[in-house]
């Protein structure tokens, strides 16, 4: 259930509701308002709101709407909001802007390294990639390995090489946030938290992000298990603390089949756009694990629906530290950048895509 709370209400008649809603819900579910790019809201689990308290609550002076929802997620759902999120990236810093979801024929390209190994490997990746038209740089400071002894990142000082990056490109930059200690930190040096498939059900990590004044958009990589309901509710989390600027990325998910890495969902991406009012990239380097697999992937991507896309590129893959295999070089993400702008002015000219 969603609680629309009208601009003019004033602290007494907003204390009055929370009072009353901790009453009628015997304070079984957390209670708090939360700001969306359009109004201030409340969102609970209409479980607890029967049909004679939504007429109780109408009468509420700092109540505007009760819109009582089915979906187990209130704040991400296409019921809830029925034009798409768009959502602005590099504001905060100075550094070009991009806008992800917006009603145009260019998809947002994000482009990169895996992991940031050195000074000279990042600007010179930074700059190909700018060449070769990314919006956005991505690079790992932090890396989540399946190993302990493999390469983890250059930890704070990847911050710093990546904000020095943005500063000589012009790219804002998208770097990976693991622990919640570490959220402050990365929000000082990146423009976009990114939550790694292995963290996409770390509670305590979505509601950090959520919570955090800078309101950065949050880059959200399905899990690799994740169901698509699961992988909503997560972004759930992230909204119901207070930041609206979610982008859900499909990566792909896990398979028996090891000819490649995950295996890319797809469907998943007209199928979100249904259900949710939030941006849809894909990552096509993920999914696949292999380099001669990622060109089409992304063309079918952008054939999909998908707003945008993130491929990990590297000047010199065979000598990559982190991901190698699937990282392409800085001439092919020109023609795929091409190649996927082709596409979506194609599919736009022909109202083949959602523009709501």
């Amino acid at each position: 259930m969603i609680i629309t709370i009208r601009p003019e209400a004033s602290s007494e008649e907003r204390a009055h509701l929370m009072t009353l809603l901790c009453r009628v819900t015997e304070s079984r579910a957390p209670i708090a308002s939360t700001r969306t790019a359009e109004r201030e809201v409340i969102a609970l689990d209409g479980a607890l709101i029967d049909t004679q308290v939504q007429q109780l609550l109408l009468q509420q002076p700092a109540v505007a709407e009760v819109l009582p929802l089915k979906t187990p997620y209130q704040l991400v759902s296409r019921s809830f909001q029925t034009t798409n999120t768009r959502i602005l990236i590099g504001a905060d810093h100075t550094c070009d802007t991009v806008t992800v979801g917006e009603a145009s024929a260019s998809p947002v390209i994000m482009a990169g390294p895996c992991a940031v190994e050195s000074r000279e490997q990042l600007l010179k990746t930074a700059h190909a990639v700018k060449a070769a038209g990314a919006n956005v740089l991505r690079g790992g400071a932090f890396k989540p390995r399946t190993s302990p002894y493999q390469f983890q990142g250059l930890g704070v000082e990847g911050l710093k090489l990546l904000a020095e990056a943005r500063e000589q490109t012009g790219l804002p930059v998208v770097t990976e946030v693991m622990e919640t200690e570490m959220v402050d930190m990365v929000a000082e040096y990146a423009d976009v938290f990114q939550i790694g498939a292995r963290n996409v059900q770390n509670y305590a990590l979505l509601r950090a992000v959520g919570k955090h004044p800078s309101k950065h958009p949050v880059l959200l990589k399905r899990g690799l298990s994740s169901t698509v309901e699961e992988w909503l509710l997560a972004a759930e989390y992230i909204m119901a603390a207070g930041n609206p600027n979610v982008i859900l990325c499909e990566r792909g998910i896990r398979s028996y089949d090891p000819k490649t890495r995950n295996v890319l969902d797809l469907t998943c991406v007209p199928l979100l756009q249904e259900m949710t009012h939030l941006p849809v990239v894909v990552d096509p380097s993920h999914a696949t694990g292999r380099r001669e697999l990622v060109p089409t992937m992304a063309r079918a991507s952008i054939a999909a629906g998908a707003q945008g896309l993130i491929i990990e590129t590297h000047c010199d893959p065979s000598v990559a530290l982190c991901d190698g295999r699937q990282s392409i070089e800085p001439e092919t993400l020109t023609r795929i950048i091409r190649e996927a702008k082709a596409l979506a002015h194609l599919l736009h000219e022909n109202e083949l895509v959602q523009v709501a």
